[in-house]
């Protein structure tokens, strides 16, 4: 073998490994940003999940707002990437308890009324306005001293939530906004800052303010986090 085929030999070697080893890398770096992702969501490999719907408010029968079923397609998308299943249930048929599967549960509390148990019994420092007559305080948020009212098309406030009952327990995601376009901005929020949320939070219980701006506008996509509101939330007000 002369000098030429050697080093074509050679040179055909190495880069085979390095393409082998850069191969390897990126693998390898996808699996971890995957189990993190799976980790903070709580969503291992071939898990189950739930998906709790509420109705929207504007309706007499029972059907879905349009922006809330855009964000259960960002959230199918979401499970999908991390390689697990979602059952989707009405609000009024989730009578169960939670921990055992990851869930994530979208609409206020006067369309969702799991979600309503949600606040209620895990986040007693909001309190939101019910009230089915106009008023500047409908539809408000009450955290701790501080009211959020809402402005339809110019100022609408979501919660976003992760919830834990324990340890090793799977979490519930909460998507509570005055307006459906906040509810899908909540959860495109979730999506997109996940691996921040994770740096930041790891497995422990979170509870955000986001404030959705001139949604007639831009729709979802004009979102500013207002604050961590955990303490205030977790805390009951005072009578």
């Amino acid at each position: 073998m002369n000098d030429d085929v050697r080093n074509l030999v050679l040179g055909v070697l190495a880069a085979g490994i390095s393409a082998a080893l850069g191969w390897f890398a990126r693998t390898f770096l996808w699996r971890r940003k995957l189990r993190r992702k799976q980790r903070f969501f709580g969503l291992p490999a071939n898990s189950e999940c739930l998906l709790v719907v509420n109705r929207s408010a504007g309706a007499g029968d029972w059907s879905v707002a349009r922006r809330d079923v855009f964000a259960l397609l960002e959230l199918a998308s979401l499970i999908k990437d991390c390689e697990a299943h979602a059952e989707v249930i009405a609000h009024d048929t989730a009578q169960q308890g939670f921990g055992d599967r990851t869930e994530f549960c979208i609409g206020g509390p006067v369309s969702n009324h799991r979600m309503a148990a949600h606040l209620h019994s895990m986040l007693p420092g909001i309190k939101v306005n019910t009230d089915k007559e106009p008023g500047p305080d409908r539809g408000a948020f009450q955290i701790g001293s501080e009211r959020y009212r809402w402005e339809p098309g110019r100022v609408e406030y979501v919660i976003v939530a992760r919830l834990t009952a324990h340890e090793r327990s799977r979490p519930v995601f909460l998507a509570s906004g005055q307006h459906s376009i906040a509810n899908q901005a909540a959860v495109r929020y979730l999506s997109r800052h996940h691996t921040g949320l994770a740096r930041k939070y790891r497995d422990s219980t979170f509870c955000l303010l986001l404030k959705v701006t001139n949604s007639h506008a831009y729709g979802p996509d004009m979102v500013e986090l207002v604050a961590d509101v955990t303490a205030a939330a977790t805390t009951p007000a005072p009578a």
